[in-house]
């Protein structure tokens, strides 16, 4: 009896703490692709650029809040065919031109579960998430002049 209950908690916790591990990194990494598809919707469907970045920009913000998940959302327009996982991407590539395509982008760090408190950062994992937004080709031109 006492080696079962012994055996049990030593392989108890490190199977529960694996399952916590993996829940907050499958929650975090939906919520980057739901935030991603949110993003390119919302600036898609926008009258400005301008106004699109803002929308997308908080429509990631929404989903991050919807899927639980804390800190603000790292949103980057890349060109079509651009590696989100990549450092670094690109940025800039948002535009409201008819026929245009490009890559919205959103990258999360997510901290595991009561290792943040000991190792301060060291054992966080980045999930991204990635859409590919068409913007309509018979769409009236919403590009701001400068």
């Amino acid at each position: 009896m006492i080696e079962f209950v012994g055996l049990s908690i030593v392989l108890l916790i490190p199977f529960v703490y694996l399952f916590l591990a993996v829940f907050a990194v499958q929650r975090s990494a939906f919520g980057v692709t739901q935030a991603a598809r949110e993003a390119g919707r919302a600036f898609a469907t926008s009258q400005s650029e301008t106004a699109g970045l803002e929308r997308a920009r908080l429509a990631a913000q929404l989903a991050f809040t919807d899927q639980g998940i804390d800190g603000a959302p790292e949103v980057r327009f890349a060109p079509q065919g651009a590696d989100c996982g990549a450092g670094n991407p690109g940025d800039g590539a948002a535009t409201l031109e008819p026929g245009a395509r490009f890559v919205v982008c959103v990258r999360a760090h997510v901290d595991l579960p009561g290792v943040g408190a000991v190792a301060g950062g060291l054992a966080d994992v980045t999930v991204n998430g990635q859409f590919t937004v068409v913007i309509d080709a018979y769409r009236a031109d919403r590009r701001e002049t400068q």
